[in-house]
C-alpha cells in the first residue's frame, strides 16, 4: 500500500515537498518512484531512485527542480519539488518497483498510489 501526501495549491516559483509511506513489502528492497498526470493527458514518468538509494533518474523537465529521496528506516520516498511551474500541475502518483533490487528507470514499476494533487497557479 502506497499512501501519498503534501500536496496543494502553491504560486509558480514556489515549492511543495510530497512523502509517500510505503507498506506491505520489504521497502528497502524496492525502487521507488513518483509519476504524474495532468488533465487530459497520459500518466508520465517524473523520477525514480533505486533500492539502495545509489541512484536516481529525472525526466528532463524536471532535472534540477525535483529531488528524490527515500528514508529505508521510515518506509518513506519524498518528493521536494522546488521553482515550480504551472505546467507541473497535475495529480502525483508514487510508484513502487516490480521486482526486487530495482534500478527505478520509468519501466521498473508496478504499483501505484492513489495519488496527491499539486496545482501550481501563474
Amino acid at each position: 500500500q502506497l499512501i501519498e501526501s503534501g500536496g496543494g495549491l502553491v504560486q509558480a516559483g514556489g515549492s511543495l515537498r510530497l512523502s509517500c509511506a510505503a507498506s506491505g513489502r520489504i521497502f528497502s528492497t524496492y525502487a521507488m518512484g513518483w509519476f504524474r498526470q495532468a488533465p487530459g493527458k497520459e500518466r508520465e514518468f517524473v523520477t525514480g531512485i533505486k533500492w539502495s538509494g545509489s541512484s536516481t533518474y529525472y525526466t528532463d523537465s524536471v532535472k534540477g527542480r525535483f529531488t528524490i529521496s527515500r528514508d529505508n528506516a521510515k518506509n518513506t520516498v519524498y518528493l521536494q519539488m522546488n521553482s515550480l511551474k504551472p505546467e507541473d500541475t497535475a495529480v502525483y502518483y508514487c510508484a513502487a518497483g516490480r521486482n526486487p533490487y530495482g534500478l527505478g528507470m520509468s519501466n521498473d514499476f508496478a504499483s501505484w498510489g492513489q495519488g496527491t494533487q499539486v496545482t501550481v497557479s501563474s
